[in-house]
């Protein structure tokens, strides 16, 4: 069997060259980072279970017509995605002070804000992602302002969607951060829903306890990060119900 082209190495995902024309092979690593890849260790099984959550995720939002670059899972680790121009910009959206603006703005965790926000950075890990204006995307190129505010609309549509299937779980999304990227069907441009969706992007508690599920167990040493991911993996019914522990998951196919 031929070696594959490796296209991109990043610090969750490795990048292949897919079967057909327009397509890539997207692995889940274990890899987990924190601090721009200041912290950093290998957890076992957190690439298979980003893989089921993302699919599980961006099989939904395609259901309902939200574009995704998803087109189907290859294994426990692979997906196949559309290739796509990746806009170079996190689109992240808030509906709970957390993080980075929460010690921005002084303000204490979990405070609802009055409207989702809708914030950017750039995407650079030398220069940590800083935040941008739109004023500045517009100037250097990075988008337009039609791309914004189709972003912008697309990047709501994905909170709702989620947000709502959360709920249902017993789950608060706090935030979460998506990337956007273009297609070409003769001159007309597409926007998709590009990257993943999952534990590793979104800030996800628990409604009743406040319990973190998402990355920030890894950030601040809360535990382990595969019985958080499993546990949202099991409320959401892509793990079996009557699992409670699984250091390596059990998946259904």
């Amino acid at each position: 069997m031929a070696r594959r082209k490796k296209l991109y190495e990043g610090k969750a995902k490795i990048l292949y060259e897919g079967p057909e024309p327009g397509t890539i092979v997207q692995y889940f690593k274990d890899d987990a980072t924190a601090f721009n890849a200041e912290k950093r260790d290998v957890i076992e099984g957190k690439g298979v279970l980003n893989n089921r959550l993302s699919e599980f995720f961006m099989k939904g939002l395609n259901n309902i017509g939200v574009p995704t670059h998803f087109i189907r899972r290859l294994n426990m680790r692979e997906q196949l995605v559309r290739a796509v121009e990746i806009v170079p910009l996190e689109i992240i959206v808030r509906n709970f002070a957390a993080g980075s603006m929460a010690k921005r703005l002084g303000l204490e965790e979990g405070t609802q804000l009055p409207r989702p926000i809708v914030e950017f950075s750039y995407k650079n890990d030398e220069l940590g992602d800083p935040l941008v204006p739109e004023e500045y995307i517009i100037a250097f190129g990075w988008a337009s302002q039609q791309d914004l505010d189709d972003i912008v609309a697309l990047a709501l549509r994905v909170n709702d969607f989620m947000s709502g299937m959360m709920m249902g779980v017993g789950i608060k999304l706090v935030d979460f951060k998506i990337e956007v990227g273009r297609v070409w069907e003769g001159d007309y441009q597409r926007l998709l829903v590009a990257d993943e969706i999952s534990p590793d992007s979104c800030r996800l508690w628990d409604i009743e306890t406040g319990q973190k599920l998402d990355k920030d167990v890894f950030r601040r040493d809360l535990g382990s990060l595969t019985d958080a991911y499993t546990e949202v993996a099991r409320r959401l019914g892509v793990m079996p119900g009557n699992v409670s522990q699984a250091s390596k998951p059990t998946l259904i196919n």
